[in-house]
C-alpha cells in the first residue's frame, strides 16, 4: 500500500509538488486522510522526475520515513520538473523494507508506482524485477507486457487475484498514465497542468474522485477516462 502522485504540466518544483501543500506526500506519511488501508506510510518512499534533453527519467529512493530525509526536502526546493511520479510506502506485513522495495520503479522511459497488493504466488517469475515484493514484480511485469496493454494486465491479475488492488501510476515524461482497481485516486486540472493522486494535496473544489476499475491517460491536451470493466 502507499498513497502516491503524479504531476504532468509546467515544470514544477519537488518541493512543490511533495511537500508543500497542505496535506502534501509528506503529511500523507503520518496523517492520510483517505486511505483505507493502513494508517502510516513511513516504509519507505521515491520520487521520479524527467528533465530536458534526457528520455530517462531521475530518481531519488530510501527505506526511510520522507520526513526523515532533510537532504531530500533541500534539493527539492532547487529541482523542477515538468513530469513527476512520487509515492510513500506502507509495506504489505511480510515484505522487506528496503530502498529497492520503494516506487517508483523504473524501465526505460517509464516510471510506475503501485498502490495496493496483489498475491505473489500469481504473478510471472521477473528476472529483471527491481525487489521481490509484490509491487516490484507487478512492476515487471507491466514493464515486460507493455504500458498500450496496461488496462488488460490489469485485468488479467485481478481475474488471477480478486482481492487485488490494483492502482497503478505510470509516466513516460510526455503523459501519464493511471488505473484505478479497488483503491482511491483523484485528479486535478489547472490552468498549467494536471495531477493525479491517492487524495487531494489541499481542499480545491476541483479536485474530482476518478471511478474505480479505470483508465487514464494524461497527454497535454487533458485527460480521458476509459472502463476497465
Amino acid at each position: 500500500m502507499c498513497r502516491h502522485l503524479a504531476w504532468l504540466g509546467r515544470p514544477r518544483t519537488l518541493a512543490e509538488l511533495v511537500l508543500e501543500p497542505p496535506s502534501s506526500l509528506l503529511v500523507q506519511s503520518w496523517a492520510p486522510r483517505r486511505q483505507r488501508y493502513g494508517t502510516l506510510n513511513a516504509d519507505g518512499w521515491g520520487v521520479g522526475f524527467y528533465t530536458p534533453g534526457r528520455a530517462q527519467p531521475a530518481r531519488w529512493r530510501s527505506a526511510k520515513p520522507l520526513w526523515g530525509d532533510p537532504s531530500f526536502a533541500s534539493v527539492a526546493l532547487v529541482i523542477s520538473s515538468g513530469c513527476v511520479v512520487a509515492a510513500v510506502r506502507s509495506a504489505t506485513v511480510g515484505m522487506p523494507l528496503e530502498e529497492s522495495a520503494a516506487a517508483p520503479f523504473t524501465d526505460g522511459r517509464w516510471l510506475l508506482s503501485h498502490n495496493g497488493r496483489v498475491d505473489r504466488a500469481v504473478l510471472p517469475p521477473a528476472r529483471d524485477a527491481e525487489s521481490t515484493v509484490d509491487s516490484a514484480l507487478l512492476a515487471a511485469l507491466v514493464f515486460d507486457r507493455g504500458m498500450d496493454a496496461l488496462g488488460a494486465t490489469v485485468r488479467e491479475v485481478a481475474a488471477a487475484d480478486p482481492t487485488a488492488r490494483l492502482n497503478l501510476l505510470a509516466a513516460d515524461g510526455t503523459r501519464l498514465l493511471a488505473t484505478t482497481w479497488g483503491d482511491t485516486l483523484s485528479a486535478l486540472t489547472t490552468s498549467d497542468g494536471t495531477a493525479l493522486a491517492s487524495e487531494p494535496w489541499d481542499d480545491d473544489p476541483a479536485w474530482t474522485d476518478v471511478p474505480d476499475r479505470s483508465l487514464v491517460e494524461v497527454t497535454p491536451d487533458g485527460l480521458t477516462l476509459t472502463p476497465l470493466s
